[in-house]
């Protein structure tokens, strides 16, 4: 079974912090989405794989970007393309309910000819960036959306028949109160959503946040300090409310896991398409062009174009502490390559002794003080050519 990402890298506006691929020229979304099946032609019909792992479907998501900005047409013409070439698997509605197929969107673009397309596609689960409650807070990010608006396009969502709803949201920004990020806290709880993906605002070079900060003190980082007294509020809050804390910054109620999320945690194969899509079949990883109109040109050719890497044994096991470490089971010792199961155990032993990791029925896996250390813990345990 494998996952199918779709990339769909169209938006409004770019958010200050965003660093993911995304393009404001809309003129070739129609072409675009014609690429994205000539992709998938390609992808399930490569004779080069003695073994295609892709021809299996367990769940789609569709990211960017912003899904959401294609039209109703452009979606369902993509929809109708992928129960074709996997055989009419969206045909039958038990199908389509064992599949988990997400679509990220905005809160803005949820009105009510936004939940009557929905009704039409097989969408069962839909990804919100909410990312705050506060509307200074939102035009600090450039969001487009206002806090009421989240609201809404919850409330629309549920008459429309999604009952599986995951939002996004954001903490640490300049100045940010923790009582202020409790409200944001207690706000989501409220919407009774399934599904809450929390992460710490992110300076990433390349972005305009990261730009401004440099010039600019407003918009300097929150301490450390600061950042674990809101991620440890996260937990508590969530955890009282009922929600599992799975991996390292996702929380859902019981059995709302992202299915498709978990895939990139498990070593689960997955194909991406589209622009910037990555792609892991357990013996290879690959991504494609991030170039929208370069990505087109050259699929409109009969051409993909990607780049790809080999995974020896090193770099599989070096995956597995920066994926399965993330989540709540942690690693499984007996799967863990016998050449490098004493090295990780040797190096691991300090940070048990410290109960930063703990090592029950052979499942290695993060305390709720490694946590906080997490990235220090999986650069301690990655293995290092001599």
């Amino acid at each position: 079974m494998a996952g199918l990402y779709i990339h769909i890298p169209f938006c409004k506006s770019r958010c200050i912090y965003c660093g993911f691929y995304s393009t404001t020229f809309h003129a070739w979304k129609d072409r675009y989405v014609d690429a994205l099946c000539q992709e998938l032609h390609m992808r399930l019909n490569d004779k080069s794989l003695t073994d295609n792992p892709f021809r299996t479907l367990s769940t789609i998501y569709l990211g960017g970007g912003t899904p959401s900005q294609l039209s109703p047409a452009s979606l369902e013409k993509l929809f109708i393309y992928i129960n074709k070439v996997y055989d009419g698997v969206l045909d039958s509605s038990a199908a389509k309910k064992e599949l988990e197929i997400t679509m990220e969107c905005n809160p803005d673009d949820v009105d009510d000819a936004f939940c009557e397309m929905l009704k039409h596609l097989p969408v069962n689960r839909i990804s919100m960036g909410a990312q705050t409650f506060s509307d200074e807070r939102l035009r600090f990010l450039h969001r487009r959306h206002t806090a009421r608006q989240v609201d809404e396009a919850v409330e629309r969502l549920r008459k429309a028949g999604i009952d599986n709803i995951s939002i996004d949201l954001m903490f640490g920004f300049p100045g940010e109160k923790l009582d202020a990020w409790e409200h944001d806290i207690n706000h989501a709880i409220s919407l009774q959503v399934e599904h809450i993906s929390a992460y710490c605002l992110m300076y990433e070079v390349n972005t305009r946040l990261h730009e401004l900060s440099i010039y600019d003190s407003q918009y300097k980082e929150i301490s450390d300090e600061d950042e674990r007294n809101m991620y440890e509020m996260l937990i508590d809050r969530l955890e009282a409310a009922g929600f599992e804390h799975y991996e390292i910054s996702n929380f859902a109620r019981p059995n709302r896991r992202s299915r498709h999320n978990s895939s990139y945690w498990q070593a689960t194969p997955y194909m991406g398409i589209g622009a910037a899509a990555h792609s892991y079949d357990i013996k290879t990883r690959s991504w494609n062009i991030a170039d929208m109109t370069y990505y087109v040109h050259q699929i409109e050719q009969g051409v993909r174009p990607f780049e790809a890497e080999t995974l020896d044994n090193a770099t599989r096991y070096n995956d597995l502490i920066t994926t399965a470490l993330r989540t709540r089971e942690g690693i499984t010792i007996a799967n863990v390559e016998p050449e490098f199961r004493d090295y990780l155990l040797q190096n691991a032993e300090r940070h048990i002794n410290h109960h930063l990791l703990a090592l029950e029925e052979g499942q290695l896996h993060l305390t709720r003080e490694g946590l906080f250390v997490s990235d220090s813990i999986m650069s301690d345990l990655v293995f290092v050519s001599e």
